[in-house]
C-alpha cells in the first residue's frame, strides 16, 4: 500500500533551523508553515536589494533626463550626434541597472518567504529530521526536514497472472465485467489483521505491458480512506470481481468431498436418507465456497460428518446449523 502523494520536505535557502513549527505525527494543511529557518541575513540581503533598486532607479531618472536635454539639443545643432548617442547609450543602460535590480529584490523577498518552509499538500507529517540549532542547506539532498503523505486517499499494488489477465480481459470485451482501464472495476481488500475481505476500492491503473520474467502485470487499485483505516506500508490481500453479479449457492468447504477428479457433497433427501451430489466448484465469497452447479437453493447439504456416510441411501439424523457462522472466523478478543 502506498501514499497517493508523498513529499520530501527539503529547504530551498541555507540556515540553521530557528523553530519546528509543528507536532510530529500531526495532520498539516498546504501552506502550513513546519519549519522557521533563521531569517536575519536573509531580511539584511532584502534591504540591500531594495536600497540598490532605489540607487538605480535615481541614477536611470538622471541619465532619462540628460538623454532627453541632448536629443533637443541635436535637433538644435548645440552638440554632435555623437554626444547624443553616448547620453542615449547611458540611459539604456540605466533602465537595464534597474531591471537587474528590481530581479535581485525579487530573488531576496523569495528567499526571506522561504525561510518558513511550509507543506506543499494536505497530509500527515512524519518526525521532525532536524531541530532548532541545525544547519541545513539548500543544496544538500540529505537535508530531508521531514516526510509528508497523503491521507484521504491510498494505492494498492499488486501483480495479476498473464492467464488470468488474459481470461478477465476476454470478458470485459464480451461485458461480462466492467473493464481494468475503465475506473469501475472494483476490488474487495482484507488488511493482515483480518480474514474477510471488508474494504472496497476500484481499479484505476493497469499496465501497458506484462512482464516477461514474471509472466504477471502490475495493477493499482485506489480506496478511499477519510476515516484513516489505511497507512502506507501495509500488506493487504487483494480480490479482483471475476464477473457481475449472480445469485449462487455458498456451502462451507468442509463439506467437499473428493473422489479421484470429482467433488462431491452428500445431502439429506425428504426421507432424511444421504444422496450423493456431484458439484463443479467456483471461487469463495465470505468464507464460503460458490457452488457452480449440482446444488439448488434449499437443499440440506451435510457439513459435519459427512466423512461418517458410507453408502449413499444411507439414514441420517441431521441437524440444522446456520451455513456461514458454521464457517466464519471467530470474533477476536480484545
Amino acid at each position: 500500500m502506498e501514499a497517493i502523494e508523498s513529499v520530501e520536505l527539503r529547504p530551498r535557502v541555507s540556515g540553521y533551523v530557528e523553530r519546528v513549527a509543528y507536532r510530529e505525527g500531526d495532520e498539516v494543511k498546504k501552506g502550513d508553515v513546519l519549519f522557521m529557518i533563521d531569517a536575519r541575513s536573509y531580511r539584511a540581503e532584502l534591504a540591500r536589494a531594495q536600497a540598490q533598486l532605489t540607487r538605480a532607479r535615481s541614477e536611470a531618472g538622471r541619465s532619462r533626463s540628460e538623454a532627453q536635454r541632448a536629443k533637443v539639443l541635436v535637433e538644435q545643432q548645440a552638440v554632435s550626434t555623437e554626444a547624443w548617442e553616448q547620453r542615449r547609450a547611458a540611459d539604456e543602460s540605466a533602465q537595464a541597472e534597474v531591471q537587474a535590480a528590481q530581479a535581485a529584490v525579487e530573488t531576496a523577498q523569495l528567499n526571506l518567504e522561504r525561510t518558513q518552509v511550509r507543506s506543499p499538500i494536505n497530509g500527515r507529517a512524519s518526525r521532525a529530521r532536524f531541530t532548532a540549532g541545525n544547519l541545513v542547506a539548500a543544496s544538500d539532498a540529505a537535508s530531508v526536514l521531514t516526510t509528508i503523505v497523503f491521507q484521504d486517499r491510498v494505492y494498492t499494488y499488486f501483480e495479476a497472472d498473464e492467464k488470468a489477465f488474459l481470461r478477465y480481459s476476454r470478458m470485459a470485451r464480451k461485458g461480462e465485467r466492467p473493464s481494468e482501464r475503465g475506473g469501475q472495476l472494483p476490488v474487495q481488500i482484507a488488511l493482515a489483521d483480518k480474514a474477510d475481505f471488508s474494504h472496497t476500492g476500484t481499479v484505476d491503473f493497469l499496465d501497458n505491458q506484462v512482464d516477461r520474467g514474471s509472466g504477471t502485470i502490475a495493477v493499482r487499485a485506489v480506496l478511499d480512506n477519510k476515516d484513516r483505516v489505511f497507512t502506507p506500508g501495509l500488506y493487504t490481500r487483494v480480490r479482483l470481481v471475476g464477473s457481475g453479479e449472480f445469485s449462487a449457492v455458498l456451502i462451507d468447504d468442509k463439506a467437499v468431498l473428493t473422489d479421484h477428479d470429482r467433488n462431491y457433497v452428500y445431502i439429506v433427501d425428504k426421507d432424511g436418507l444421504a444422496q450423493r451430489r456431484d458439484v463443479k466448484l467456483g471461487g469463495s465469497s465470505h468464507w464460503l465456497r460458490i457452488v457452480r452447479g449440482g446444488l439448488a437453493a434449499g437443499d440440506r447439504v451435510i457439513v459435519n460428518g459427512a466423512q461418517k456416510v458410507f453408502l449413499p441411501g444411507m439414514p441420517v439424523q441431521a441437524t440444522a446449523v446456520p451455513m456461514v457462522a458454521a464457517a466464519a472466523p471467530a470474533s477476536a478478543t480484545k
